[in-house]
């Protein structure tokens, strides 16, 4: 879609505010809101932000971060290609925005450009990146004590779930379509409440567009029934917590051949997969910091809970950090991808999607191979048996993963200097504030902010 196409999309569909949306370091979507009438002076200057909104934890707690304080201006410019209508808000439509500095280039913390960067690296060597992220979340509904229950106790993939998230899943499914988000499964998830719908991939800067689209929509749509929709990864502590997988696939610059297919492989992956593998596993205890950033993220990263705690691969091994999904029946060269277990909807999508595209790329650069298969849960191990395998156990805090990511040269390089000191002082700190708090005060700001 064009600008013109917008504002003629926008005029007839009646709208009169449009939310100019992004990302931040916090990981929390933020924005503001233009009027109808100035939207084609917005789509050509964007609108001003304070530079020190990305050194802005998710508390709301400004951090001391060089060049992003009280003095100076990007530009938010929203793209038209991302602009949807909004099914849950009267009157309103959505475009996501790039950060832009006042030289008109893209400003070096934009989180948006730095996926563009990486996608940029991937299309000089010939290679598309088709991507999704599988969300899980959890459905509450607020008691009059002020806590939350689940909407449901059924058990995994129960039909009785089904039947009590009915009405608020049809509403979802239904916003989603809207906006042109196809679905490609649902089903009521091993926690009580939790609910898993994953939807269809795309190429990489509109599947992390739809991943903020995603969680803007379901937590509206369940706030309309009355019901608090949270992508926190533990939103209960005694329950399952809610993932974030990221499944992709890399195809040739014509979109035509999935260079992760190999009919004569045992487990049908390419060479190339491989490498990519060996490159994510090599890199994975910094990329943990992007792709599974909170201090709620740590709760879920344990060994038996089905969400990968060590640096292992395998086919369909669902305790592996990378999983090689198996291709459908009849469509294998196109449907064959592959899962990083290591990810959770409190994740900036942005900076989830280009890490992982970084740290595989390097390993397609160097031919990494990675280590030995995995086909049990690799905490079935005993620790020589592991280290023999290597197979190493993740980072196991927020404060560690940020320390790894500080520690990896490639990472930090690709994010570049303004992002990755901004995105580390963002996180030390949230890291900081919830270590000296108690349990329920980080269940409370992380149920409420994803």
């Amino acid at each position: 879609m064009n600008k013109e196409q917008v504002i003629f999309s926008a005029n007839e569909a009646g709208v009169r505010l449009i939310r100019l949306l992004y990302c931040d370091n916090g990981c929390v979507i933020r924005g503001k809101s233009v009027p109808i009438d100035s939207l084609a002076n917005r789509l050509e200057s964007g609108i001003g932000l304070t530079v020190a909104m990305q050194a802005m934890n998710m508390l709301d707690n400004l951090q001391p971060v060089e060049g992003m304080g009280p003095v100076g201006e990007i530009r938010l410019v929203p793209d038209p290609q991302s602009f949807v209508v909004l099914p849950y808000a009267p009157h309103s439509a959505a475009m996501m925005c790039d950060m832009i500095a006042l030289d008109q280039q893209p400003w070096s913390a934009c989180p948006r450009s730095f996926l563009k960067r990486m996608i940029g690296r991937a299309a000089a060597q010939g290679l598309h990146f088709q991507a999704t992220i599988e969300n899980e979340f959890s459905l509450l509904r607020p008691g009059g004590d002020g806590g939350f229950k689940p909407i449901d106790v059924g058990l995994c993939f129960s039909s009785v779930s089904m039947t009590a998230a009915a009405e608020v899943m049809n509403d979802i499914i239904a916003a989603l379509e809207a906006q042109s988000i196809d679905i490609d499964a649902y089903y009521p998830e091993l926690g009580h409440g939790q609910h898993e719908l994953p939807i269809r991939h795309t190429p990489a800067l509109r599947a992390a567009d739809n991943q903020v689209w995603f969680r803007e929509t379901v937590r509206n749509i369940a706030y309309q029934h009355g019901i608090v929709a949270s992508l926190a990864p533990k939103p209960m502590p005694d329950q399952a917590g809610n993932s974030g997988h990221i499944h992709w696939s890399i195809w040739d610059a014509a979109g035509q051949t999935n260079l992760l297919y190999d009919a004569a492989d045992p487990y049908r992956l390419s060479p190339m997969g491989y490498h990519f593998i060996a490159g994510v596993l090599s890199h994975l205890p910094g990329l943990l910091a992007l792709t599974a950033p909170s201090y709620n993220s740590y709760r879920r990263l344990q060994p038996h809970f089905w969400s990968s705690a060590y640096t292992s691969w395998g086919p369909d091994n669902r305790e592996a950090s990378v999983r090689i999904v198996s291709g459908l029946w009849g469509h294998a060269p196109e449907s064959v991808n592959l899962e990083l277990k290591a990810s959770d909807p409190s994740n900036n999508p942005y900076l989830a999607l280009g890490g992982l595209i970084a740290a595989g790329l390097d390993g397609v650069a160097r031919e990494l191979e990675p280590p030995e298969v995995t086909l049990i849960d690799p905490a079935n191990y005993d620790d020589d048996e592991r280290a023999a395998r290597g197979i190493t156990r993740y980072p196991t805090s927020q404060a560690e993963a940020m320390d790894a990511l500080e520690t990896d040269s490639l990472l930090m390089e690709a994010l570049g200097s303004d992002l990755s000191r901004s995105y580390l002082a963002v996180k030390r700190s949230e890291y900081e504030t919830f270590a000296a708090k108690d349990l329920d005060f980080e269940i409370q700001h992380h149920r409420e902010k994803f």
